[in-house]
């Protein structure tokens, strides 16, 4: 969809930059050699993996789905999300972007180890896609990306769901 339009760019028309709360999702594209996915955000030029704020009328797994299809290309059905963790640390979560809006994230998190399509970025939001190990991603590195690798590790080791 992008930002124009969206159900954030609807509130702030009404609230101006100041703090939202907004749930959200990202997904975690593992290939066969153990490779994730990235993307380098086009307005601040950080590493990270797919994610993005929920619409109306939508839920984590459908905002997964969309927003790896929009920014990526690439599709993936629901059945294929497993649900690894939830990122809702303020500290960690809590973004002021270039024009001055501040948000702070509730995001479910998602890992994925089939899709269909080939990476299309879209320019408006993503400058380029790679594929990196997850012990050593992109630099630089948005900040609860590298929160996400180190949970996604912990729930393969131990089988658990991951809060922070």
């Amino acid at each position: 969809m992008g930002y124009v339009g969206s159900y954030v760019w609807k509130l702030r028309q009404s609230v101006g930059s100041r703090l939202l709360l907004m749930p959200g999702a990202q997904i975690l594209l593992e290939d066969p050699d153990g490779r994730v996915l990235f993307q380098q955000r086009a307005d601040n030029g950080q590493w990270e993996i797919p994610a993005g704020a929920c619409e109306e009328g939508s839920d984590f797994a459908g905002t997964a789905v969309t927003e790896l299809e929009e920014e990526t290309g690439l599709l993936v059905r629901r059945e294929d999300l497993v649900p690894f963790g939830s990122l809702s640390d303020p500290g960690l979560h809590t973004f002021t972007y270039p024009n001055g809006d501040v948000m702070h994230c509730f995001a479910l998190l998602f890992a994925a180890r089939t899709w269909a399509g080939e990476p299309s970025p879209d320019p408006g939001e993503v400058v380029r896609i790679a594929w990196h190990r997850p012990d050593d991603p992109p630099a630089p590195l948005h900040k609860p990306t590298a929160a996400v690798l180190e949970m996604y590790r912990e729930f393969n080791a131990t089988g658990r769901f991951q809060a922070r």
